[in-house]
């Protein structure tokens, strides 16, 4: 089973074939696919009227090599589907219980920073770090809830290095007006999340044309950045709620920014020590 293929038809074109069971499956996940993508095995079904070992079977009827697999394909295939209604409804089951809530939250939380501890990429870190620091200028792009991530960034690297123009900051209207004059040793930084934002991926490939390098920051290799990419920074971002989660995401990118800081250190602490007397001169700071 291709990562590209679509579930929903897989399993329509597939369906004469299943048991009777087995269509049952069928017909809950093409009807209720966002509330399967998230279920165990044993839960699907227990909602279907089915045993767990039938949803396994399922699984493997239609090319995967178990459950795990088909569900993590369904949750690829529906992110960036779902609407926010959708996302309020994956928590019907526990809506009364906010303290289970809650802690499914953390608990989805940890999940994702302990994945993101066992797969982070170093040497992708370090491709991405060389090339912001070798490019003349550093556009950084992340609409709606990945505005967010993008000013903290360019926060950050406005202190570490010149040149650094964060382009939400600028209005959705005026993005192609500033990336008009993007050239060949520029490069974008763009942050793209579920749902994708058809602007940040429209101005991705307009940067790509241009030839300018693109570091990507984004969830899976299925998000439509990730081709159009250099070199792609990954940490998961997996849907509890209509919130979108934003902590692994701020944990990879803090340690893109301290990766380039360490490259410029020197640099930074001149800086600093100029802004610390600038900051005790105007009483910035509550002594």
């Amino acid at each position: 089973m291709t990562n590209n293929s679509d579930l929903i038809t897989v399993i329509k074109s597939n369906y004469y074939k299943f048991s009777k069971g087995q269509k049952q499956i069928a017909e809950f996940i093409i009807e209720h696919y966002d509330k399967a993508a998230f279920m165990t095995a044993a839960k699907i079904g227990e909602t279907v009227d089915v045993s767990e070992s039938t949803v396994v079977r399922f699984a493997s009827s239609i090319g995967y090599s178990g459950f795990p697999e088909l569900q993590k394909a369904l949750q690829v295939l529906i992110k960036n589907k779902l609407t926010t209604v959708q996302r309020i409804g994956l928590n019907d089951d526990i809506i009364n219980d906010t303290d289970k809530l809650h802690k499914k939250i953390i608990k989805n939380e940890m999940n994702n920073m302990r994945s993101l501890y066992e797969s982070i990429d170093t040497k992708s870190l370090d491709d991405a770090t060389e090339i912001i620091l070798n490019a003349n200028r550093v556009y950084i792009l992340g609409l709606r809830t990945s505005s967010t991530l993008s000013n903290y960034l360019g926060f950050y690297l406005d202190v570490i290095i010149d040149n650094v123009k964060v382009l939400n900051n600028s209005g959705i209207n005026s993005i192609y007006e500033e990336i008009i004059r993007i050239k060949e040793d520029d490069v974008l930084i763009v942050i793209s999340y579920p749902r994708y934002s058809k602007i940040t991926i429209d101005a991705a490939k307009f940067v790509k044309e241009k030839n300018a390098k693109i570091v990507a920051i984004t969830d899976t290799e299925s998000s439509p950045v990730y081709g159009l990419s250099d070199v792609a920074l990954m940490a998961k971002s997996n849907i509890v709620s209509f919130v979108d989660s934003l902590v692994v995401p701020l944990c990879l990118v803090n340690n893109l920014i301290t990766n380039i800081s360490l490259k410029e250190k020197a640099d930074i602490v001149e800086y600093y020590n100029r802004l610390e007397q600038l900051w005790d001169n105007h009483s910035i700071y509550q002594s």
